[in-house]
């Protein structure tokens, strides 16, 4: 499958997928009353929602990853070439900054905000890489292409509850967070140490991956398209 269709889908992917975490988060805040545990969960319930979706409709276009430590990791594990990734991280990037405007303009917001929610320190950067570790090791350690979409949904669900940072997981959404003065948002500054903690954990949960999986060779060529047939790999 040529590159253009490929990066396209990711692109798609991730605008939809970042204008659902950010618009979801508006709307739980506005009906949810000051219960953050209520906005918390209508949050999670449409995130897992559009990723199991998202998932299940692109990944035979492109693997549906919208992350760039995912595509990072395939990588390294020969699915991407550098140039790929770079392709890919690019339209990751823009596609979630872009759903973030979307996700404004939906709910008449100003287009343009930088978020003042504080997310720092040590305690949010664990959460963050044991979140990206365990989507690497969903990602890397499924067998069948059809459970790819319920576990990657499954784990971030879950991980909206049990870490502190309530599992970004991702460079590209946690960007498109900081342009987002609401709910969901991160501010700029702590920007860095997310993405940093997000690359750490993903490293580390290849190599528990490659422990516990062993290595995993590179998918077949699809005969009708040309293209390697993806498997899935990706998230929020």
């Amino acid at each position: 499958m040529i590159l253009a269709r490929r990066v396209a889908a990711e692109a798609v992917g991730s605008l939809l997928l970042a204008a659902t975490v950010l618009g979801s988060g508006i709307m739980a805040e506005r009906l949810a009353g000051g219960n953050v545990a209520i906005a918390l969960l209508a949050n999670t319930g449409a995130t897992v929602a559009v990723l199991a979706a998202l998932i299940a409709l692109l990944a035979p276009v492109s693997g549906a990853h919208f992350n760039p430590a995912v595509s990072f990791i395939e990588t390294l594990r020969g699915k991407l070439t550098w140039r790929e990734m770079g392709t890919y991280a690019g339209a990751q990037i823009v596609g979630c900054c872009a759903g973030a405007l979307l996700a404004h303009a939906m709910f008449k917001l100003p287009l343009l905000q930088a978020s003042a929610h504080i997310r720092t320190g040590s305690a949010q950067w664990l959460a963050e890489g044991v979140a990206t570790l365990g989507l690497v090791l969903v990602v890397v350690g499924h067998r069948r292409q059809e459970d790819g979409p319920w576990m990657v949904a499954a784990w971030i669900g879950a991980a909206y509850w049990f870490t502190a940072s309530t599992s970004f997981a991702n460079p590209a959404i946690t960007i498109a967070r900081s342009l987002s003065d609401t709910f969901a948002g991160i501010r700029p500054a702590d920007v860095p140490g997310f993405i940093g903690a997000q690359l750490v954990g993903a490293l580390a949960g290849l190599v528990v991956a490659w422990a516990l999986f062993g290595s995993r060779s590179v998918a077949p060529e699809n005969p009708r398209s040309g293209a390697r047939e993806y498997q899935y790999e990706g998230r929020d």
